[in-house]
């Protein structure tokens, strides 16, 4: 066989491996419920649609993690600018970061996983936070 020949065999995205649809719903059901509980962060959801704003993280988190592209919200940037002239930093990131931990090892996703996850939210921390 020659190299243009050869058959590329993809490996299954972070989305299918965490469980894909259902368990991202799963996710972010538990992950907004621990937001919204946290006097540290459930200031910048006040004023929020929570229903909606759930829908929109799904379809984000899904995106992100190697799924089917059905996102239609506003760039991370322009969606928190607002957040950010009210003071969302660094600290509340952390907060959201260590959410996302807790609710990944709630629902039982193996630690390389949930690192995996995590290290995705990560490398956004720059546009959330408008830098």
């Amino acid at each position: 066989m020659s190299e243009s020949s050869e058959i590329e065999i993809q490996a299954p995205s972070l989305y299918e491996r965490l469980g894909g649809e259902t368990a991202v719903n799963a996710a972010v059901d538990i992950f907004y419920d621990k937001v919204l509980n946290d006097y540290r962060i459930n200031r910048f959801f006040e004023k929020t649609d929570m229903s909606k704003q759930a829908e929109h993280l799904k379809s984000f988190m899904t995106v992100a993690f190697g799924g089917p592209n059905n996102y239609t919200g506003r760039s991370l940037r322009d969606g928190h600018a607002r957040l950010v002239k009210i003071g969302l930093n660094d600290s509340h990131f952390d907060a959201v970061v260590e959410h996302l931990a807790a609710t990944l090892q709630e629902l039982n996703v193996p630690a390389e996983l949930s690192a995996e996850a995590v290290a995705l939210v990560e490398s956004v921390r720059g546009d959330v936070l408008g830098k």
